[in-house]
């Protein structure tokens, strides 16, 4: 699996309602994607759980990579160069994802940690895939992913909720603005 995020930041006098009517057009075309476990139109609105900027960006779970290249060869990508130009786009081996007993994602959450040079790397992964299901069963949770960026050597956290963010230094807290989710439902359990 593959997480792959990619953001825009906006100017400050943006006009909001744009990004929350281009989520709400194109979410739905997301809906049946071949090998794409789930893909979140997020925001982030200067002012409201702890942004300073206006940011629209994407999140996908891709079940393979060959759906994550279908993506950008078969043109999905173009609508988004059109409007915002090109993205630098962060992309992470998933290590775990499950799925949570929620249902609605309303707010997602993105950590990043480095992964000190001295760490045993087969522990701190194993301590990872277990933080994750652990946080997965949690009420409220939707999804709960866990990545690793082989060039950097840092762990991405994702967290599709229900619930409001809690304000966590290095946390990067999103609304959700639509969640097309295609395959969540094939992803293991929290309890799995």
């Amino acid at each position: 699996m593959i997480i792959a995020h990619y953001a825009h930041r906006l100017p400050a006098d943006y006009d909001i309602s744009i990004i929350r009517n281009r989520a709400s057009r194109r979410g739905a075309l997301f809906d049946d994607v071949p090998e794409l476990h789930f893909k979140g139109f997020l925001l982030r609105e200067r002012g409201h759980y702890g942004a300073i900027a206006n940011e629209y960006s994407s999140l996908y779970l891709w079940r393979t990579d060959q759906g994550f290249g279908d993506f950008l060869v078969t043109g999905r990508y173009k609508s988004v160069t059109d409007s915002f130009g090109r993205a630098q786009i962060e992309m992470r081996i998933a290590l775990d994802a499950r799925k949570g007993p929620a249902q609605e994602a309303r707010f997602a959450t993105k950590e990043e940690q480095q992964i000190p040079l001295d760490a045993d790397l087969t522990t701190t992964f194993a301590a990872e895939i277990e933080r994750n299901r652990e946080i997965a069963r949690q009420s409220g949770v939707v999804a709960a992913a866990i990545g690793v960026d082989v060039q950097n050597w840092k762990l991405t956290r994702v967290l599709l909720s229900e619930r409001e963010p809690r304000r966590t230094a290095g946390e990067e807290a999103y609304q959700i603005l639509y969640l097309a989710r295609p395959l969540l439902g094939s992803l293991p359990t929290a309890s799995a």
